[in-house]
C-alpha cells in the first residue's frame, strides 16, 4: 500500500518530466520476425516459414531507457554498439522514442540482437548477434568520461546500471559511477548480473530477481520471505549495499535493508511474460527515487508498473499513461477497502 498516494499520483503526471536519468549498460535490439509454416523444407527436414511481419523493440539497458521515456523522464543512454545494420534501426528506434544516444560508443563487435523467429504464436528459433569480449581500454575510457560528464555537470538526477554480463560494466566503471553518485547523493539503482557482485559494492540500490539472488548468495533460493532476507542480508552485509529489492515473480518483491524489511505483494492479474520485467522495475524505481519518493512508494509503483508489463507477450514498455490507469485503480481499491464496500 503506498504511504503517500497523491504525492506519486503528482510525481506521475508533473514531477518526472522535469528529471533526466543516465543508464549505463548493455544496449540491445530485438527484432521479431512473424510467419506462418505450412510445408517441410525439401533441403532438410526443417519447417519453412514465410515471414509475413517484422518487428524491432529496444532491448537490454536500451529497454530501461524506453521504460523511463514512455513515462515521461528525460534519458541519456551510454554502452556500445557496432557499425552494422542492426545499429542502423537500433538509432531510428531511440531518435523515435526521444532517448539522447550521444553516449554509445561505436566498437567492432556487432550491435548486441537477439532475433526471434515465430510460425504462428510458437517461437522457433533465436539467434544471437553478441561478442562478450572485454571492452578495450579506448572505449572503456570514452565510457567513463561520458558518465563522469553526466554526474559533475549535474545533468542527471540518478544513475541506472543496466548489466546483462555483455562487457559494459567492468568493475572499474561501475566503481566510479557508484563513487561519484556516493559523494553527491545521486540515486544509483544496479540490475545485476551473474555471481560477482564485488563490482557493485558500495550501491544504493541493487534489483536483483530470485535466481540473481542465489547466485551471488551461492545458495538455493526458495521463494520465502525469511529466505529472501537471509541470502539478501548476507550479501548487503558483504557487498556494503544499503538496499536490496529483490524482485520475485508471483510473489512481488522484497525491501531489505537495515531498517525495516517490506513485502510487497504483486499486481499482476495474468502472467504471460515475464521477459523485461525486470527492466520496467529498475526504471520506474530509477526514476521514483529521482523524484523523491520514498523507497516503499517507489516500489510500490515498479511494482505496480511490472504487473502491467508481464501481462503483455514479448518484450514491452509501460506508458505513463497505463501506469496513472493503474494507479488510479489502486486509489479506488484503497477507497473501497476502507469504506468496506
Amino acid at each position: 500500500m503506498f504511504s503517500n498516494l497523491q504525492k506519486v499520483s503528482d510525481f506521475l503526471e508533473n514531477g518526472i518530466s522535469g528529471l533526466n536519468v543516465l543508464v549505463v549498460g548493455d544496449v540491445m535490439l530485438d527484432r521479431y520476425y512473424f510467419g506462418e509454416v505450412k510445408r517441410i523444407s525439401p533441403e532438410a527436414p526443417v519447417p519453412v516459414n514465410r515471414i509475413l511481419q517484422q518487428h524491432s523493440t529496444l532491448g537490454g539497458a536500451a529497454n530501461v531507457a524506453n521504460n523511463l521515456a514512455l513515462i515521461g523522464a528525460g534519458v541519456e543512454l551510454v554502452g556500445i554498439v557496432g557499425d552494422d545494420d542492426n545499429n542502423r534501426e537500433l538509432y531510428r528506434l531511440l531518435t523515435q522514442a526521444g532517448i539522447a544516444s550521444a553516449g554509445l560508443a561505436i566498437d567492432q563487435r556487432p550491435t548486441i540482437t537477439k532475433l526471434r523467429v515465430l510460425g504462428g504464436h510458437q517461437q522457433m528459433m533465436r539467434l544471437d548477434f553478441e561478442d562478450n569480449r572485454p571492452l578495450n581500454r579506448t572505449i572503456e575510457k570514452r565510457l567513463k568520461q561520458y558518465v563522469s560528464s553526466a554526474i559533475l555537470d549535474g545533468r542527471v538526477q540518478a544513475v541506472i546500471i543496466s548489466d546483462y554480463a555483455k562487457g559494459v560494466c567492468t568493475q572499474a566503471l561501475c566503481q566510479e559511477m557508484i563513487k561519484e553518485c556516493s559523494k553527491r547523493g545521486i540515486p544509483l539503482i544496479v540490475d545485476p548480473k551473474g555471481s560477482n557482485w564485488k563490482k557493485y559494492s558500495g550501491a544504493s540500490y541493487i534489483t536483483p530477481n530470485l535466481k540473481e539472488l542465489g547466485e551471488a548468495a551461492k545458495a538455493e533460493i526458495v521463494n520465502d520471505d525469511q529466505r529472501v532476507k537471509v541470502l539478501a542480508d548476507k550479501l548487503r552485509k558483504r557487498y556494503n549495499i544499503e538496499n536490496i529489492i529483490a524482485t520475485r515473480s508471483e510473489k512481488g518483491l522484497s525491501i531489505i535493508n537495515d531498517r525495516k524489511d517490506i513485502h510487497i505483494s504483486t499486481y499482476a492479474q495474468e502472467v504471460f511474460d515475464v521477459s523485461g520485467a525486470g527492466d520496467t522495475v529498475v526504471a520506474v524505481l530509477g526514476a521514483a527515487l529521482a523524484g523523491g519518493l520514498e523507497l516503499s512508494d517507489a516500489a510500490h509503483l515498479a511494482n505496480l508498473a511490472a504487473g502491467i508489463v508481464v501481462g503483455k507477450i514479448g518484450t514491452y514498455a509501460v506508458k505513463r499513461e497505463e501506469l496513472l490507469g493503474a494507479l488510479r485503480q489502486e486509489e479506488v481499491g484503497r477507497v473501497e477497502r476502507r469504506e468496506g464496500l
